[in-house]
């Protein structure tokens, strides 16, 4: 990372993104356009400017709102372009009329846990149609499905299963989510690891585990 570009906790803490939060190393953001023709006419301008600004964001338009987010490509890590980019859409919101509602995003992983690694990635890529991203996870080229990723394990794990879910949250609604499942008759597995993450099991011991940007390497904050 460039000492000039901004850390996770920094993007978090900036006052002027109070409409965005970080989720898997990318800024998130949901604008509630209210009908499909306000967000058609919003991407529009979000559009024009990322041209002038050279930095696109990807963005998902439904009826009732659209959810953009944004990352360097180039270098695969959130950057001052993306700041900038984000405080204009934050911009051009306002002069929409939009309302954001960064409570709403969250992103999803997929994990396997392996043993053998090299012969298990070939046939997850091949069946999903993925392809892999150098960085130990496998990805839709199109970004629109759920990226895959393999826990290496020395042995066996009688007794719970091989796939769970990672559900990434704004860290400042972490603690919600998790109480919120518990609530709803889950079990806590461990809190070891949060905020990083907070491992949790369905009644059927089916496992989850509720992440943030905390605490991992990287987000210019350290785990407690």
């Amino acid at each position: 990372m460039s000492p000039t570009d901004p850390t996770h906790h920094e993007l978090s803490t900036d006052p002027g993104l109070g409409d965005w939060r970080v989720l898997l190393d990318r800024l998130h953001t949901r604008l509630l356009t209210g009908d499909f023709a306000t967000g058609a006419r919003l991407v529009g301008r979000i559009a024009e400017v990322a041209d002038e600004l050279g930095h696109h964001p990807d963005v998902d338009l439904r009826y009732g709102h659209l959810s953009v987010s944004t990352i360097s490509h180039d270098v695969g890590r959130l950057t001052s372009r993306d700041r900038d980019l984000a405080l204009a859409v934050s911009r051009l919101a306002r002069e929409e009329g939009v309302t954001a509602a960064p409570q709403e995003v969250s992103a999803v992983e997929i994990a396997l846990d392996v043993l053998d690694l090299p012969a298990v990635e070939p046939f997850w890529a091949a069946v999903l149609g993925f392809e892999t991203d150098g960085e130990g996870r496998l990805v839709d080229g199109a970004g629109r499905l759920a990226p895959m990723w393999f826990q290496q394990m020395e042995e066996a794990r009688p007794g719970r299963g091989r796939f769970h879910l990672d559900v990434d949250v704004p860290h400042d609604l972490a603690r919600q989510r998790v109480d919120a499942a518990l609530a709803a008759g889950g079990r806590l597995v461990t809190d070891e690891f949060a905020p990083a993450w907070w491992v949790l099991a369905d009644p059927e011991g089916n496992e989850v585990c509720v992440c943030t940007w905390q605490g991992r390497e990287g987000s210019g904050e350290q785990q407690v």
